[in-house]
């Protein structure tokens, strides 16, 4: 089958079959179909879409088009989150040993950033010595060891996906629900899992910023999953803000650490993680309700966590005592620079993609799939939507490399602030629960 046929039938709105689908992820696979090729798909698909079957065949080709774990000799559930993205989400790395410290096991395949948001795998690559691509046999035995692994795409895991997300990324396809549900399914199936809970983002900050957007991909990452196999639900948290109080990668994995170890906690990050873990907990059987499930992340995040965290770096090749000390091995921006508010009263409005692309343009993220990443830019102290502030007191602290990549990061942070008079009412940061039909 011609790529180029298939990419043709697509563009004029016509429903592809699974062997089309297969035959072309397969080229995308081997390299006989052109990033040109690629990207045009990627396109046609964004515009005209995919109705249930395509999107289960595109996921299953793309879980296919490498090797699949089996993890049925480990003696617990094997369950697993995805965020489809935001602004200082750094839940993932307090997430998972959450949910391995309570008797689960996280294989967690993440992913680099896209578009605006940040990735998981790039805060971990900067912790130095980390392994964040290992191969599949240290994989398996950090996740036995340890309870869990934040890893990337391995050369033999959904490599077809690896191709195609670094296109999206660059060719304005990122917010097509059927790649995004292919993208994200696909390493997931990959990974062997049980159970998986997703974490669909709506706001200013996310790819889907109107809440019908992220409701209909919600239910498409529910209604595929379950199509192709795998137990799935979803919650719909609120992107209207960062997350965190830091954006970055070096910032975000501090701050996780802090969040760990109980130094500082921002409030709607909390929230959002014990959520998740709640969801989590209940899906793989190891709470009885939403309830149970929420109770025993809040305990073993004051009890057990950060351990857990600490064993899976060392296991994969960071410092052991890295939770103690991170100051000592996180890379540190040479320049940090003060946002300053110009007015009195509250903030009222964040323009949160603009945030991320603050960091995006310090260095911390890419504008192409080849860039490289500087871990250490980014911005902290972020403050939250409610939070009164005086003229001149800060807004945010930006780290980066020169004097004057900072004051242009600055001046970015500065107008995405919107200052008012009265303190406005407090988000959902938590909004629903997708759960499978019948």
């Amino acid at each position: 089958m011609l790529p180029q046929e298939i990419i043709r039938r697509k563009r004029d709105g016509q429903k592809l079959s699974a062997q089309e689908i297969s035959a072309f992820v397969a080229g995308v696979t081997l390299g006989s179909v052109s990033d040109g090729q690629v990207g045009a798909f990627a396109m046609a698909v964004f515009f005209n879409g995919m109705n249930r079957d395509e999107a289960v065949a595109l996921t299953l080709a793309m879980r296919d088009s490498g090797d699949v774990l089996d993890w049925s000799d480990l003696p617990g559930p094997v369950t697993d989150k995805h965020s489809t993205g935001g602004v200082g989400d750094n839940v993932s790395l307090m997430l998972a040993p959450i949910v391995a410290a309570c008797g689960a096991y996280v294989p967690m395949i993440s992913g680099r950033g896209l578009g605006h948001t940040g990735g998981t795998l790039d805060k971990m690559d900067a912790i130095p010595g980390y392994i964040s691509q290992p191969d599949i046999a240290r994989f398996r035995k950090t996740v036995l060891e340890t309870g869990c692994a934040i890893i990337g795409q391995t050369a033999d895991l959904a490599p077809a996906d690896r191709r195609l997300y670094a296109i999206r990324d660059v060719t304005g396809t990122v917010e097509s629900v059927p790649l995004i549900t292919a993208s994200i399914l696909s390493k997931k199936l990959a990974a062997g899992l049980q159970s998986l809970v997703l974490d669909v983002k709506v706001g200013n900050g996310a790819f889907m910023e109107k809440s019908r957007d992220a409701t209909a991909l919600a239910n498409s990452l529910v209604e595929i999953a379950n199509g192709a196999g795998l137990k799935a639900s979803a919650l719909v948290t609120g992107m209207n803000e960062p997350l965190a109080s830091a954006a970055g990668n070096a910032v975000e994995v501090r701050n996780a650490v802090d969040f760990l170890t109980g130094r500082l906690r921002d409030k709607r990050l909390e929230d959002v993680t014990l959520a998740l873990a709640a969801e989590m907990l209940q899906s793989a059987g190891l709470a009885s309700s939403n309830q149970d499930g929420l109770r025993r992340a809040a305990e073993t995040l004051a009890g057990g966590a950060a351990a857990a965290f600490a064993r899976m770096v060392a296991a994969l090749g960071g410092p052991a005592d890295f939770v103690e000390k991170p100051e000592k091995y996180l890379p540190k921006a040479a320049v940090e620079f003060a946002v300053k508010a110009t007015g009195n009263g509250f903030a009222t409005g964040i323009a949160t993609r603009d945030i991320g692309l603050a960091v995006v343009g310090l260095g911390g993220g890419r504008t192409r799939p080849d860039d490289g990443i500087d871990h250490a830019v980014g911005i902290t102290r972020l403050l939250p939507l409610g939070a009164e502030v005086r003229t001149g007191e800060p807004l945010a602290l930006v780290h980066a490399r020169t004097q004057a990549e900072a004051e242009a990061a600055a001046a970015a942070v500065l107008s995405a602030y919107t200052i008012g008079a009265s303190k406005p009412a407090a988000d959902k940061t938590v909004i629903r629960r997708v759960l499978p039909r019948g």
